[in-house]
Parts: structure tokens; sequence; C-alpha cells
């Protein structure tokens, strides 16, 4: 059985998604071993519970006040991830940067994705300024992508899968997020079976 450790922020929309596959047969040989989130409010953590699966609430604020680092905070949830033998780990939705501790112990086992075509839209909002970009009549289309994790920079890659989102003349910035999302929910399950062979 291969495990997935799935990092979280919000609502967990993905997450839904990838725990579905693994219950339906999308995801054959694959389980959610836990789910960590950096909000304690994340309704993700209640999609997990509901199905059984450990959660992590593993916050940042902590090793900020004191003056703590990012390096300690990475290197903690290093530590607490050990005992579920992740896989591969599965960001979806999780809003910080993992940092170098972390990545250099998951070297080519992190995977993320980001609701835009690979160097365009960067970082946050990235439907909202390619709707933007589409309205100033400077793109026709936008995308999903999965990529690999390799080191600290942001939604850079390399991809893992790609497919492209046209943007439609009657689209309001509503319709183009709910396609993109859609999207996002099928292309990770494929690209989480694409990176574990399943």
């Amino acid at each position: 059985m291969k495990r997935l450790a799935v990092l979280i922020s919000g609502t967990g929309t993905n997450l839904q998604a990838i725990i579905d596959a693994t219950e339906n047969g999308r995801l054959p040989g694959v389980c959610v071993a836990v789910v960590v989130s950096n909000r304690k409010a994340a309704y993700g953590l209640e999609r997990a519970a509901a199905h059984g699966i450990p959660t992590i609430y593993h916050p940042l604020l902590p090793y900020r006040r004191p003056g703590r680092s990012r390096a300690e905070y990475d290197a903690d949830l290093v530590d607490l991830l050990a005992p579920y033998r992740p896989d591969l780990i599965v960001q979806a939705g999780w809003m910080h940067i993992l940092g170098e501790p972390f990545l250099r112990h998951y070297r080519g086992k992190v995977l993320n994705i980001h609701p835009a075509l690979p160097g365009t839209f960067p970082g946050m909002h990235a439907i909202e300024r390619a709707y933007e970009a589409y309205q100033r009549g400077k793109i026709t289309e936008t995308g999903v992508m999965v990529h690999w994790v390799p080191d600290e920079r942001v939604d850079e890659g390399p991809p893992i899968l790609v497919e492209r989102v046209p943007i439609l003349p009657e689209d309001s910035l509503e319709d183009l997020e709910a396609r993109v999302h859609a999207l996002e929910h099928d292309l990770y399950v494929r690209a989480i079976a694409r990176a574990l062979g399943a």
C-alpha cells in the first residue's frame, strides 16, 4: 500500500477528491495515511476525520512568536510525518512554502498543484489574475499543472501533468473558477497515480 501525506490549509476539496479516489478504485493500492493542516479551523481536517484518517495540526505562529526559524518548523514537520512513512507528500492548498530541511528529507517525493499553466501566474490568486489578463486581451486560456517541488521556488515545477482551460467570452470569474477547480480534482488524482506508478 502506497501512503500519502496530504498538507492542507483550507476547505480540502482537492483532499476530498484524493480520498474519494482511494476509496472508489481510481487510486488502487493507495491510502491517505495522514492529513496535516497549519490552520486549526481548516474544514479539510473534518473531511479527513469523517474517513478515519489521522490528522495533525501544525501551526507556524508558535514558532514565529518566540523567534524560532522556519527551518525548525519544517524539521519538526519531518518528525511529525515520520511515523506515517509517506511515499508521497501532496500539497493540496497548503499555504506555506516548504523549506529546504523538509524538501531535502523528501527529495523527489513532494507534489503541488497550481491553477495556471507553467510559467504563468505563480503564487496567490492565479485564476483571478488569469481572468483579468483575459479581459485585457493578453491571453485566451489558462490551465492547471501538477508539479514536483524540488526547491523553495514557487509554482515552478517541473510539471508532471498539465492541462489547458479555455477562457470563454461568456465566462464570469466564478464560471472560470468552477471549471478550473473541477479539472484540479481530476488532474491531481491522475498525477498522483503517475507519480506512484499506481
